[in-house]
């Protein structure tokens, strides 16, 4: 505490607003009350969200959500919900939702940490995904990466039993920081045969410039841990 004020938390995203287009901005202004997760202090439940007891993903940091829509329509049993600060991101999900009829799918346009303290209960998510997060790679940098022993604590109250936290980079040096953060917790069991990385799921979509990366030869690194 400084002069009786809290110290700022660092964060793990710097806000780049961009523009919205016509169509996006029309998405958010018209279907944002019943497709969006807003902020606030009081514990949601997800069931009575989706009007449904099914499995609940929740997905950080969707881009613009070309692949959380794919794997929303392909697994139509799962409740998904995906947390951006972007908001023409946003906008684009509200638009794909919207176009493709989805109803397993929410949005929320926050702070990720912030979500999962105050709106999610424990014990209550299926999976959390986290592909490709901002890698922070200048040293001085790391402490902002999403990926650190706190945030592994609280995902692991927000996950159930058995439940997984499935992670993906392009950055080796990231993606060992993540496997030794989730190895050093105790309620994480690591589901690789050799207790490394996994080959992508199939369920994980191959992304437009992760197939340019593979092109490239550039590496990516799939981590995959259970909840105990």
């Amino acid at each position: 505490m400084t002069e009786g004020k809290p110290l700022r938390t660092v964060r793990s995203f710097v806000r780049r607003e961009g523009r919205l287009t016509p169509g996006q901005q029309h998405a958010i202004d018209t279907l944002w009350p019943q497709f969006a997760i807003d902020d606030g202090d009081t514990l949601i439940d997800l069931n009575e969200v989706f009007g449904r007891d099914a499995p609940k993903v929740l997905e950080i940091g969707f881009g613009n959500g070309n692949s959380l829509v794919q794997m929303a329509t392909n697994q139509p049993d799962h409740d998904f919900i995906g947390v951006e600060v972007h908001r023409p991101g946003v906008g684009q999900l509200l638009k794909a939702i919207e176009e493709q009829d989805l109803t397993n799918l929410r949005v929320a346009c926050t702070d990720a940490v912030e979500l999962l303290k105050h709106r999610i209960t424990d014990n209550s998510l299926t999976r959390v995904q986290l592909y490709f997060p901002d890698p922070w790679h200048k040293k001085r940098h790391h402490k902002r990466r999403i990926i650190q022993p706190q945030f592994v604590k609280l995902l692991a109250k927000k996950l159930k039993s058995g439940g997984h936290l499935h992670m993906a980079t392009d950055w080796q040096h990231y993606a060992q920081q993540m496997l030794e953060d989730l190895s050093n917790n105790d309620s994480f069991i690591n589901c690789a045969v050799d207790s490394t990385y996994i080959p992508r799921p199939d369920y994980r979509p191959l992304t437009k410039f992760e197939h340019r990366g593979h092109k490239l030869g550039h590496g990516v690194w799939d981590l995959l841990f259970k909840r105990h």
